[in-house]
């Protein structure tokens, strides 16, 4: 329990607004005089007391008293000190760090314990990018192997990704992010072990299905337990987490580079997170939306929701996957990195995306999905095009404005998936959905790799698939919904 206690010396006049109850980080109640209680919040425990005393020169001595819990389990940490400044200060508005909509205990703790699960999900469906250029090194591989290793490990298990994700539309949210973790961290251990490329990627083929489906559930299940107006939030600090995880895999990359066989030892750290996947499985509640009596729906009548975001998620595979599935290749067989090197890049460029992330997830909430998601898809591909022609110090430039800018695009973006179909078809159509970008995956890593083979080099082809992304733009400007500040009722019909 923190306990926070603040004296001063004010007029009269501003005494009175430590007697009325506050709207905002937390939503209060007066239960006596000077005695206030929480509403909504993402507290438990939650009680202010204010005395108030005369003073000299015709001020008066104010005495306030907070003390509360913070429903943030894992996080606490990292908002104490911000959380505190707010609750003493108690302004009106929504502090820049907080979510646009006010969040209650419940929903902030999932929140909190959706973040951890998708830190590991990051680690995993990271690890295989991260290390594949080293493993094909180790195993003498080609471009194009890698890139065939690539296409295996994300299609070999495409059935089971649809069948695990749809698996949480009859089982539930909480058992499926569970046991696709626990699955997904022991097969991907399993890699360690493998002794040609193809058995890598057979491994992965396994492992990636669990990972993904996991991921696909806690967008759900964040989508599910956010208000309207924090959606695109959450999906930004989900983002971050993610983001994390698979920083955690780049950050051992110099182990890679320890021996030739260095790069095996990422793929068996997955086995310390089981502790971890257990501490999740304590404090994870199904969602209430899910837990709520809901209608068996499918997905007939939103066929065309479907297919915009299908295609979508098509056309941004095909440049994004192969962007960074051969990005450590491009860096080590054209530019000379180091592992060391490679490392310093990967966070010294994507760290900053952290600004993009944060930003996109708010203006999303607050000023809608459309343009954000528009202007930070364009500028973000077009920069993450320049890097695969550039060099020097305009390679770090492009790499650096792509991130903060395009990764805005991510809550944006990334919250349609949960939100266009109902509570009963959630989980399939996000299987679909992972299923459509699977393919233009496999598509842009072939063709990225076998152009590569061919030219002698990886960056003019990665560049030549911008397109993709670039067409999504336009259909985001001209069919995307804007689903801003929408209850997710309002937004599916039947599920009312």
């Amino acid at each position: 329990m923190s306990r926070a206690v603040t004296s001063i010396t004010v007029d009269p006049g501003e005494a009175e607004a430590f007697l009325r109850p506050r709207d905002g980080v937390v939503l209060e109640r007066e239960v006596a005089p000077g005695r206030f209680e929480a509403v909504e919040g993402p507290v438990e425990g939650y009680r202010r007391t204010v005395e108030i005393e005369p003073s000299e020169d015709g001020l008066v001595a104010v005495a306030q008293t907070l003390e509360y819990r913070l429903a943030l389990p894992f996080f606490g940490w990292l908002f104490a000190w911000p959380v505190r400044r707010a609750l003493e200060r108690g302004g009106p508005r929504m502090p820049w760090w907080a979510p646009p909509e006010r969040v209650d205990a419940r929903g902030a703790a999932a929140l909190s314990v959706l973040a951890v699960a998708s830190a590991i999900g990051g680690y995993l469906t990271a690890l295989l990018t991260v290390s594949i250029a080293f493993a094909a090194r180790d195993f003498g591989s080609s471009a194009g192997a890698q890139g065939v290793a690539g296409v295996v490990a994300r299609f070999g298990g495409a059935v089971a990704l649809v069948v695990a994700a749809a698996a949480a539309d009859r089982l539930g949210r909480r058992r499926v992010i569970l046991g696709a973790a626990a699955l997904g961290c022991l097969v991907t251990a399993a890699g360690a072990a493998a002794p040609t490329l193809p058995w890598l990627a057979a491994s992965q083929a396994v492992a990636r299905p669990f990972a993904l489906a996991m991921l696909i559930c806690v967008s759900i299940a964040a989508a599910e337990e956010m208000p309207a107006g924090s959606r695109a939030y959450a999906v930004s600090a989900l983002g971050l987490a993610g983001a994390f995880g698979a920083g955690v895999a780049s950050m051992l990359l110099p182990l890679a580079d320890a021996a030739p066989w260095g790069w095996r030892l990422l793929y068996a750290a997955p086995v310390v997170a089981l502790p971890l996947v257990a501490a999740v499985g304590r404090r994870l509640p199904e969602t209430r939306r899910f837990a709520r009596p809901h209608p068996d729906a499918g997905l007939a009548g939103h066929g065309g929701r479907f297919w915009l975001l299908a295609v979508s998620a098509m056309l941004l595979a095909v440049f994004a996957t192969p962007a960074s599935f051969f990005a450590n290749r491009y860096l080590l067989t054209e530019h000379g990195f180091s592992a060391a090197a490679v490392t310093a890049f990967t966070l010294g460029t994507g760290t900053p995306g952290v600004i993009g992330v944060v930003l996109g997830g708010r203006l999303a909430d607050t000023r809608g999905r459309r343009p954000v998601g528009a202007v930070a898809l364009a500028v973000g591909t077009v920069c993450a095009a320049m890097v695969f022609l550039s060099s020097g110090g305009a390679l770090w430039a492009w790499a650096v404005v792509g991130s903060i800018v395009g990764s805005a695009a991510l809550p944006a973006l990334g919250v349609y998936g949960p939100e266009l179909f109902p509570t009963g078809a959630r989980g399939r159509a996000g299987g679909l959905l992972a299923l459509a970008g699977l393919t233009g995956s496999a598509a842009g890593l072939l063709a990225a790799g076998f152009a590569a083979d061919a030219v002698g080099r990886l960056g003019p082809p990665i560049a030549w698939l911008a397109v993709g992304p670039l067409l999504v733009v336009l259909l985001v400007l001209a069919r995307y919904p804007e689903t801003a500040r929408r209850t997710l009722e309002e937004l599916n019909p039947e599920d009312r």
